[in-house]
């Protein structure tokens, strides 16, 4: 039952800390305070006061008169009319950056219709400085006269400490690696990229992850005297709370030891997600470091073998992989050999397996379903990681035992 829940809980750490870094990330330590700026009818207004450079802007449009309201699409130039504050005047910013426009309708607004628009395309040219902005929007209402909208003032402040260790230790070379190895691959592929970078930053942790496996299979290995402690002291959580430190302590096992590749990997797989979703966006190239500066990031193929567009998610085969091989590696993780006396509680085997059976199919759902709402790079990224941790999974599997002393030994005497 320990073995369950110490996999139990590494999952629940696993979704936790996701939750709560992504969480860290989308804030940035600002405020999500919302504006209602308004001008009769028709409300523009920023979705903040104040934002991070590192954020997009984002503008909220709610049509709430009795017209139709058209918003021209004016790609590859910035959405609306951007204006800073400087030297005691509002000073127009403009942008334009290589964009591939597929879309060029404009975006039509009926009575009651609301749309968010954001600056993610043009967010680090426009407001990569700090300071104060609005921004403005002409148009026309029904039959009255061209009219011009302005949001509320806003403010661009410098990023936190925790994005900028975030970009400098992780995010930035993570995105310079993955367009280097873009860069040297035949045909740019993207998906080939992320299966070399997923193989180098496994290859890194290789180390400390084969010690997390040797202890969990450790961990497994005294299971046995673990509830022989329990039986023994039982009713007496005090005791069997000393009694399984000390045999930990003496088995030299660390019961968090396994946590450590999930949290090992996380500044990783959250890395690889930002990188995917955004870091081919032209806006981000300040980025790159100088040899790289150079590179077009057009001639990147997002297509893997022509079928798979790894920069958006795939609902359908993608997750089953995923999930097909997430579950080879929890049958290989939950996998040990019952020894003759565990089989004499026939009630408690099969509560265990009950539970570890739970959790073998439980595990690879949730994962299929996590996939399919990322992009499709980010899953590739998964996929690659779940079948080097079945290999090494299975490298430890085929480890014998380590012989324990304390274990004693049962000669079995045949009286004729």
């Amino acid at each position: 039952m320990n073995r369950f829940n110490s996999i139990l809980k590494n999952v629940l750490l696993f979704l936790a800390i996701f939750l709560v870094i992504n969480y860290l990330f989308q804030s940035c330590y600002s405020e999500e305070e919302e504006m209602l700026t308004s001008s009769g009818n028709f409300v523009f207004t920023t979705s903040k006061q104040e934002y991070s450079r590192t954020k997009p802007v984002i503008v909220e449009v709610t049509n709430n008169t009795a017209e139709v309201i058209t918003i021209p699409n004016e790609c590859p130039n910035e959405p609306f009319n951007v204006f800073r504050y400087e030297n005691n005047e509002w000073a127009q910013k403009t942008s334009s950056p290589e964009l591939e426009c597929e879309i060029t309708e404009p975006a039509v607004l009926n009575p009651g219709d609301k749309t968010n628009i954001t600056y993610g395309n043009w967010n680090h040219e426009l407001f990569s400085e700090m300071g104060r902005f609005k921004i403005e929007f002409t148009t026309t209402v029904g039959e009255e006269e061209e009219k011009t909208f302005t949001t509320n003032e806003f403010t661009i402040k410098e990023e936190g400490l925790l994005t900028k260790l975030w970009r400098g230790v992780f995010y930035r070379p993570i995105y310079n690696g993955l367009i280097f190895l873009t860069k040297v691959l035949p045909g740019h592929s993207l998906g080939f990229a992320i299966i070399l970078l997923t193989l180098i930053i496994r290859t890194i942790l290789l180390v400390p992850s084969h010690k997390s496996m040797k202890a969990q299979k450790k961990m497994q290995e005294i299971q046995p005297r673990l509830e022989k402690i329990k039986e023994k002291y039982k009713g007496d959580q005090q005791k069997i709370s000393m009694e399984t430190m000390a045999l930990w302590k003496e088995a030299k096992v660390n019961p968090f030891g396994s946590c450590l590749p999930l949290l090992m990997q996380f500044p990783f797989l959250i890395g690889v997600f930002y990188v995917v979703q955004g870091g081919l966006n032209p806006d981000n190239t300040y980025l790159l470091y100088t040899e790289y500066a150079n590179f077009n990031l057009h001639d990147i193929s997002t297509m893997f073998l022509g079928i798979l567009d790894l920069t958006k998610p795939n609902i359908y085969v993608l997750p089953l992989i995923i999930g097909g091989l997430q579950f080879v590696q929890m049958k290989l993780t939950m996998s040990r050999k019952d020894k003759k006396k565990d089989k004499k509680d026939k009630s408690k085997k099969n509560e265990m397996a009950m539970a570890s059976n739970m959790m073998v199919y439980f595990m690879p759902v949730m994962i299929a379903v996590f996939t399919a709402s990322l992009p499709a790079g980010v899953g590739m990224y998964w996929g690659t990681s779940t079948v080097y941790g079945i290999f090494q999974q299975l490298f430890i599997n085929k480890s014998k035992p380590s012989k324990d002393k304390n274990e004693p030994t049962v000669k079995v005497i045949e009286h004729k």
